[in-house]
């Protein structure tokens, strides 16, 4: 190596350990000036959903802020299969995003979420069953008596279908697994 080259290497190393070490030396700022106030982190970027706060209750995509994956909770009672929400459908309730197939559907929805609503928040009862919160894929599902249950999976759903006591134990740890919950 050069003589040229070592010395604007060590140079340019110097010049960067001073950035490093007074981060406002390079922009001509004396070292001792005083931190900028205000937010230590950016803001988000316009058009994300909100993220979760402790204690919400039903699961959402975090990506796009849908509650059960945009779709639409009365279609498994009424059509007996999942069907996919319109964003011209839209509802907000309870501070999650519901999209549904038609605007009678919404308005059944807005004039009786409980009905519709998938129990445990959506959550997988297998999982609530075992004290744990557990996503749930919306093509995985069961209507038992009145109320439409999600499952991660088919075998979970089986589980579910196959196991009477695997609802009481999901009834009994829900308020605990409801507290451990972001929203």
């Amino acid at each position: 190596m050069k003589a040229a080259t070592r010395r604007r290497s060590r140079s340019l190393a110097a010049g960067l350990a001073l950035m490093v070490l007074a981060p406002g030396a390079g922009a001509g700022a004396p070292a001792s000036a005083p931190a900028a106030t205000g937010p230590a982190a950016p803001a988000l970027p316009a058009g994300l959903p909100d993220l979760p706060a402790l204690g919400e209750i039903m699961q959402r995509d975090l990506r796009t802020g849908l509650a059960i994956n945009g779709f639409d909770p009365v279609s498994y009672r009424l059509a007996g299969r999942p069907a996919a929400g319109h964003p011209e459908h839209e509802l907000i309730h309870d501070g999650v995003v519901w999209r549904f197939a038609s605007r009678a559907n919404l308005e059944a929805f807005r004039d009786a979420p409980e009905i519709y609503a998938p129990a445990f928040g959506g959550f997988d009862p297998t999982g609530v069953a075992g004290g744990v919160a557990v996503d749930s894929d919306p093509a995985f599902f069961a209507v038992v008596g009145s109320r439409l249950f999600l499952f991660r999976s088919a075998e979970n759903r089986r589980r579910f279908l196959r196991d009477a006591q695997m609802l009481a134990l999901a009834e009994e740890h829900w308020p605990a697994v409801l507290r451990s919950v972001a929203r």
